[in-house]
């Protein structure tokens, strides 16, 4: 046993110490694209690369959604030279609810939240991804986050996947069965928009269709670290993201 110790203190903290501190480990987050200036050419009028309409290419600007962003770099692989790769991972956002921008837990859950997971038909990525913020390098659970069972237990409920026909029932019974106040997170492209599955004949355009969507992360799938960020964001321990890039022209404009 005293060996164990001994080797353990050797080897010091393996945990991530984000968000005290920036990870900067290789291979936490495969990135983002972003929207580059051109190289000062003009913005051209094509056909878009993207597979899902997250890149799009107008007359007069070039828009980049994240909403439907599946990171398959065709942006950036491709011959407008307008989008380029950000390696960052604090994506979640705060969604749009009646109207009104969305907003965080009171701070008397900022330490003690239990999450309910539900998987709304998603291929297997996103949760791979879940899985790992409750192992040891990301640990949830030293900033006061816990899994729950139970709905009747949980404050927020976190969906990944398409939401297809046969699972809206479950998530809408799971929303229903949580006590208030509670916080939804939808988890991946898939949850936000429906990805490249939807909207069609086996699901939506997105989780919120079926309930209130409080925080967004993109990706397919999102990195652990930024699933991590959508809870700090849920509870204001940390500021939101935006799951839009800014227009071209709209930063061209602005001195």
């Amino acid at each position: 046993m005293s060996k164990w110790v001994i080797r353990g203190l050797r080897a010091g903290i393996k945990t991530t110490r984000y968000p005290g501190r920036k990870e900067e480990a290789t291979g936490v987050s495969p990135g983002l694209p972003c929207l580059t200036d051109g190289m000062g050419r003009e913005i051209p009028s094509a056909p878009s690369p993207c597979p899902t309409g997250a890149f799009r290419l107008g007359k007069d600007q070039a828009t980049l959604d994240y909403r439907h962003c599946i990171q398959c770099f065709r942006c950036v692989n491709g011959p407008s030279g307008l989008a380029g790769w950000n390696e960052g991972y604090e994506w979640a956002s705060l969604m749009m609810t009646d109207g009104m921008p969305a907003r965080g837990m009171e701070k008397p859950f900022g330490r003690s939240l239990h999450v309910r997971f539900v998987d709304g038909g998603a291929c297997g990525a996103c949760l791979s991804e879940i899985e790992q913020i409750n192992k040891p390098y990301y640990n949830m659970h030293r900033l006061g986050f816990f899994v729950t069972p139970t709905p009747r237990d949980a404050d927020v409920l976190m969906v990944a996947g398409p939401v297809t026909d046969h699972l809206r029932l479950a998530i809408r019974k799971t929303y229903e069965a949580m006590p208030a106040p509670k916080r939804v997170l939808a988890i991946g492209a898939c949850a936000l928009s429906g990805g490249v599955f939807g909207p069609s004949f086996a699901c939506p355009s997105g989780l919120s269709e079926l309930v209130p969507v409080d925080v967004g992360v993109p990706g397919c799938p999102p990195p652990p670290l930024a699933i991590i960020h959508a809870l700090l964001v849920a509870v204001s321990r940390k500021p939101s993201a935006s799951l839009t890039c800014p227009s071209l022209t709209d930063r061209r404009e602005t001195p």
